[in-house]
């Protein structure tokens, strides 16, 4: 405590500067999924590599065959720590709904407090920064930082991530450390600091049934020839039984109960489902029947329709029976539960339900498993002391609904566990018109990220 102390001060002192040093990097309109702005993904990496470069660290660009990763190494006595975020930011249509340029970064005041407003600010340029601001204050204090850390930055993220498997595999030696710090997450509820300890995995499947060859008059062979639309709801229809559970034989092999401690913890986090529905205009939880709902959305599988279509969906009518019917479907997983034994079930159970002149054809939307951290490494409750202190609310473990593979990668590939600490909200509207990010969580992460280090160098 004694030397972190006078870090902290410098944060705040430091406070005006790391916001323009940020807004240096927003103004880089990094767009992976564009290759318009290929050359700003080139330059957003070398701003980086220079900035760590001012820091100690032997900064350097390497080169992939999509865009560029950023590793950077700093000697330390004590554990090896690894931070990883991404630097690359989504498209910003449309364009006419931002209330200023997106790419010129601005603070502004609103009725929740000051925010930064800019395409990346929350996601991930701004949580990234938290993390190199605090190494920034522990130089400038100390002159040296208080661990050996590697910093890891990947410029695909927005676009499925291409060249991070195998960049991962060819540099495992130089990218493994004792422990994975990843910040692309947030507070839960925009208010208690939070470690992500479960991330569901998942599977897409897109399905074609086919019937007869063309396109057929309902009124010639309505009645005597098979529609595959019926057959197809049919189906899927029987995906859940009555009471909320997935019906695919073996699709909750795998599937471990939420521990108590965990659960009740989540209990102890108050979390409004009925706002939570009813911002979306719904009312009642619809999942799995005596499963609460923070279990249903972080610690239970699901399988959900998210499309179907087939015949005619023009202007007015026509009386067809469809030659096909089409739906896709999406398993998101937990615990052990293999993504290639659920695509295999999946498929089989469809198939077995198929009648006399009807085929199915499957594609696969790719796969990956859930993740799940071992909370009881010191280190997560040095983290979660970390993080109370900070924000003077107790932190918590909490689950993630969503997936983020790169946890998953960290263990599957260089063998280490992974901690995911963020400090954004709910409404920064990350992928979204208008993007920002809290002033406060923007300070209070740097803070954050400096206690962190202080609790996990001992």
């Amino acid at each position: 405590m004694p030397a972190l102390a006078p870090v902290l001060a410098r944060i705040d002192a430091d406070l005006d500067a790391a916001v323009a040093r940020l807004f240096d990097l927003l103004r880089i309109p990094s767009i992976s999924t564009d290759p318009a702005h290929a050359d700003d993904c080139q330059r957003a990496a070398d701003w980086l590599v220079a900035d760590l470069t001012t820091l100690g660290f032997r900064a350097e660009k390497r080169a992939t065959p999509g865009h560029p990763m950023v590793v950077a190494h700093h000697d330390g006595a004590g554990p090896h720590l690894l931070f990883y975020g991404h630097y690359d930011v989504q498209p910003v249509d449309p364009i006419d709904l931002w209330s200023r340029d997106p790419f010129d970064p601005g603070v502004e005041d609103t009725a929740r407090g000051r925010v930064i407003r800019a395409r990346g600010a929350a996601d991930d340029k701004g949580q990234l920064m938290t993390f190199v601001e605090a190494f920034r204050a522990w130089k400038a204090t100390h002159g040296t930082l208080p661990c050996r850390i590697t910093v890891f930055l990947e410029g695909e993220e927005e676009s499925g991530s291409p060249s991070l498997i195998p960049f991962m595999q060819a540099h495992a030696g130089e990218l493994t450390a004792d422990l994975a710090l990843i910040c692309d997450t947030g507070l839960f509820e925009g208010r208690v600091p939070a470690i992500t300890t479960m991330l569901r995995g998942l599977v897409g499947e897109e399905i074609t049934l086919r019937g007869p060859d063309k396109d057929l008059h309902s009124g010639m062979y309505g009645g005597a020839a098979i529609n595959p639309i019926r057959v197809l709801t049919r189906i899927l229809g029987g995906l859940h039984d009555d009471t909320g559970r997935v019906t695919v034989p073996g699709f909750y092999e795998g599937v471990d109960e939420l521990p108590d401690a965990i659960r009740a913890q989540w209990q102890g986090l108050g979390f409004d489902h009925a706002r939570f529905l009813g911002d979306v205009g719904l009312s009642t939880p619809a999942g799995e029947v005596g499963r609460t709902p923070l279990e249903m959305i972080w610690s239970r599988p699901t399988a959900e329709i998210n499309g179907i279509w087939g015949g005619y969906t023009g202007a007015g009518f026509k009386t067809v029976l469809p030659a096909e019917a089409h739906a896709k479907v999406s398993f998101r997983l937990v615990g052990d539960q293999n993504p290639d034994a659920i695509r295999t079930a999946f498929r089989s159970w469809v198939r077995a339900q198929l009648p006399p002149d009807c085929t199915a054809d499957f594609a696969p939307h790719g796969a990956s498993p859930a993740s799940r951290m071992d909370i009881s490494a010191p280190a997560f409750e040095a983290a979660r002391a970390a993080l109370t202190e900070e924000w003077g609310v107790p932190a918590a473990y909490v689950g993630s609904g969503g997936s983020i593979p790169i946890a998953g990668y960290f263990k599957s590939i260089l063998g280490m566990d992974a901690m995911l600490i963020g400090f954004g909200r709910d409404d920064d509207q990350i992928h979204s018109p208008n993007e920002k990010y809290d002033m406060e969580s923007f300070h209070k992460g740097i803070r954050s990220w400096a206690r962190v280090l202080d609790r996990l160098a001992g």
